[in-house]
């Protein structure tokens, strides 16, 4: 199937599609490895391919593909925990208490589509009860993507809204961007666990809230881009989709090429697409993510919700605009597109203290600059991922720093780690890296289910490949198929030997280990279009 036919549904889809081909060239002059199949498909060996003398104790935790599982594997690669739930995870955090708390694929969410949607949060003790279980999700608002877990035991999730077309064109979005069905921002809600079904929600944050666009004067959200960084520019993010027939919708439904939800009249409503979050109780601050933007920003979380709406109040006296963005000048018009530096980034996070870097951010790159065209992603050679470190600029107040018309800083990463051959590492979604306490840096390829442990110096000193899978079915009972998403993996950890969540854990190889799951050859006519 082209990358071209499935760009028409959308865009993510078209890198799964064109990164599903393999690649059997000859190893390059530099190097590089002979398979380019992002999803590792064609990988001989999964499971533990490197290790070394001297790693500090701890277990990668990762939920099983297409799974409502969540796994410990030792630094020997193998298993000695399972958590098993009633629905698919997405995303799970190891609490002190040993139960996780994870985002699941709710049965029965309506409306909403594009990737990454969940709809119901739950905890799980460390022997399987489910002790809360939380439906964020009806026709006006639905959980996606990420979560983080504040100290006072607070979830701060990311949400989509639904807003009609009267809505986003009076709020200044081009008609020409925006869907039949209307678009879904994004908000941050936060979340106190009531019970074993309920939560009550006591913080609110609306990217709707602070908008700004140059297009019709007459609205209140009028102004240049330019002038305030702090706002978001409504006509920026992911643009429309080319328009296609009934028919050839139908067809990509029929061919599995579609998210659940999804029509002819919501492709393009999801156009930000926030993907990752993150707290820092010391400031009281919130990272997040989007994609679409290929940018990161930094709100204030020390307002009430009714400042969060406006640009006063808090602790840094701006309300709920943004303190700080970096990534793509571009969206506030203060650089061109040359001055890009992420590109559809994943799982921004700060480095907590006690770790090498504390205070710093680091931040999964996806597509670094030398791999900008879209339209290409995933089968062009040059395709490559990074992991960053950045410092923000502060002044002593606590003020993210910006000069009078240029871009928020810092001008370049303090650390950047890409592989010696630069194409070996590559995935053009998913994905995350943390910093440990020996000052490595674990990192998952979340294409190929692919985890491994990087020196300061780039050194790579422990390796492992997710190698299973689960049997979860789509709703009307068909099998969900392994191709091209066999073994990817949205986040995955390094969990501390001495994490207080494993104390007094028997932490034994579990017998029988869980069986790996095995590819399937392809069908007749696959193998003779290979």
């Amino acid at each position: 199937m082209k990358t071209r036919q499935l760009f028409l549904s959308f865009i993510l889809l078209s890198i799964f599609a064109a990164s599903c081909k393999f690649d059997t060239k000859p190893a390059t002059k530099d190097g590089a490895p002979k398979d380019r199949d992002m999803f590792g498909l064609g990988l001989k060996k999964r499971g533990l391919l490197k290790t070394s003398e001297g790693l500090a104790d701890g277990y990668a935790m990762f939920v099983e593909s297409n799974s409502a599982k969540v796994y410990l594997v030792n630094r020997k690669g193998e298993v000695v925990k399972e958590w098993k739930g009633n629905y698919g995870v997405l995303g799970a955090y190891l609490q002190d208490d040993g139960s996780l708390i994870q985002n699941v694929d709710d049965p029965d969410f309506p409306v909403f589509a594009g990737g990454g949607e969940s709809g119901r949060i739950q905890k799980i003790s460390w022997d399987n009860k489910i002790l809360w279980d939380f439906e964020y999700s009806n026709e006006d608002y639905c959980h996606h993507h990420d979560f983080t877990v504040m100290p006072n035991g607070h979830i701060l999730a990311i949400s989509w809204e639904a807003k009609t077309v009267e809505e986003a064109l009076a709020a200044g979005r081009k008609p020409e961007l925006v869907p039949k069905a209307g678009i879904w921002p994004d908000k941050i809600v936060e979340i106190v666990p009531e019970g074993e079904r309920h939560g009550k929600i006591v913080w609110e944050w609306h990217i709707w809230d602070h908008m700004v666009q140059d297009v019709d004067p007459t609205k209140a959200n009028y102004g240049k881009p330019a002038e305030h960084p702090e706002l978001m520019d409504i006509n920026m993010g992911e643009k429309m989709p080319p328009v296609i027939t009934q028919d050839s919708f139908e067809r990509l439904v029929a061919e599995g090429h579609e998210w659940r939800n999804q029509t002819l009249e919501n492709r393009g409503s999801d156009f930000y697409h926030f993907n990752a979050i993150k707290y820092n109780a010391a400031l009281d601050q919130i990272v997040f993510s989007s994609p679409h933007l290929s940018e990161i920003f930094i709100i204030d979380h020390s307002t009430t919700t009714e400042e969060a709406k406006g640009h006063k109040g808090g602790r840094m006296g701006k309300g709920g605009d943004l303190l700080w963005r970096w990534g793509n000048a571009h969206n506030y018009a203060r650089a061109d597109t040359t001055a890009q530096q992420l590109f559809g980034q994943h799982d921004v996070r700060w480095i907590e203290d006690g770790k090498p870097g504390a205070g710093h951010l680091t931040v999964y790159n996806n597509h670094p600059p030398s791999a900008v065209d879209w339209d290409k992603r995933g089968s062009d050679s040059l395709n490559y991922s990074a992991v960053l470190e950045l410092v923000p600029p502060m002044d002593e107040k606590g003020n993210y720093v910006i000069e009078a018309g240029k871009q928020f800083g810092p001008e370049k990463p303090v650390w950047e780690y890409t592989a010696p051959d630069k194409l070996s590492f590559y995935s053009s979604f998913i994905s995350g890296a943390h910093r440990m306490k020996n000052g490595n840096t674990f990192i998952n390829e979340g294409a190929r289910g692919r985890f491994f442990e990087v020196t300061p110096a780039g050194e790579m000193v422990w390796e492992y490949a997710n190698p299973y899978r689960g049997e979860i079915r789509k709703l009307n009972g068909d099998p969900n198929s392994p191709v091209p998403m066999a073994y990817s993996t949205f986040r995955a950890y390094m969990i501390p030997a001495d994490h207080p969540g494993l104390a007094g854990r028997k932490l034994e190889p579990i017998d029988p280990q869980p069986k790996p799951f095995i590819l399937p050859p392809p069908p007749p006519e696959e193998k003779k279009k290979k």
